[in-house]
């Protein structure tokens, strides 16, 4: 069973779990995505509209009918949804706040790197939450949609992600549980009413990591 967030006739939303893939892969084992398995777990045929990296966990929404999918998928196209990702990064990161605007590339191996050249535009805005020792905690904006965008973002600015095993020092990565990227807030216009916020609570394995730096 997965925390359903918020369902009507329009999108259910989901707080994914880290370690779950959100659609399927390019080689998937049968009912190993979230995707799959909401579809199975409902006997409900849902629509992707988005997703999240298989390590992150937080906020996903799947469409219910065609015209819902047609019209979220068009916000996110035209960059109408305003999404809030919570991100504990290595080092202490000095400004209270930022725009990280550098374009994105595919590099290969699953990587992504910024490629001032042939990237795509990519923009990300951070504000500052708490400075533990040696980690701080971040609210991130992603104004545009890259995959892996966060986690190149902070990691070009060596600040990579805590747990984030593709981009940054993997031996002490290694150390960490998970991945520390949270996808907390999602707001959005539902096709038969208001503006929408979903918001994820945190989930376990992120509090106690977060409580292991208060301790540190």
């Amino acid at each position: 069973m997965f925390e359903i967030l918020f369902e009507n006739k329009d999108v259910v939303a989901v707080n994914k779990p880290e370690g779950l893939s959100s659609i399927p892969e390019r080689h998937p084992e049968p009912n190993e995505s979230l995707y799959e398995k909401l579809c199975a777990q409902r006997q409900e045929q849902l629509y992707i509209v988005h997703r999240i990296d298989k390590d992150t966990s937080g906020v996903i929404v799947f469409a219910r009918s065609a015209a819902a999918h047609r019209c979220l998928g068009m916000q996110f196209e035209r960059r109408q949804v305003h999404k809030v990702y919570l991100a504990l990064v290595h080092g202490v990161v000095a400004a209270e706040q930022g725009i990280i605007d550098k374009p994105l590339g595919q590099r290969g191996s699953g990587r992504v790197a910024v490629n001032p050249q042939h990237g795509r535009a990519s923009v990300t805005e951070y504000l500052v939450l708490h400075r533990f020792a040696a980690h701080t905690l971040v609210e991130a904006y992603p104004k545009t949609g890259r995959r892996h965008q966060i986690r190149v973002h902070f990691y070009s600015l060596g600040h990579p992600i805590v747990g984030d095993r593709l981009y940054g020092d993997r031996m002490i990565q290694r150390d960490y549980p998970r991945m520390m990227l949270h996808a907390q807030k999602l707001s959005l216009h539902l096709p038969s009413g208001p503006p929408l916020t979903l918001e994820a609570p945190l989930p376990e394995s992120f509090e106690r990591v977060l409580q292991t730096m208060e301790s540190a």
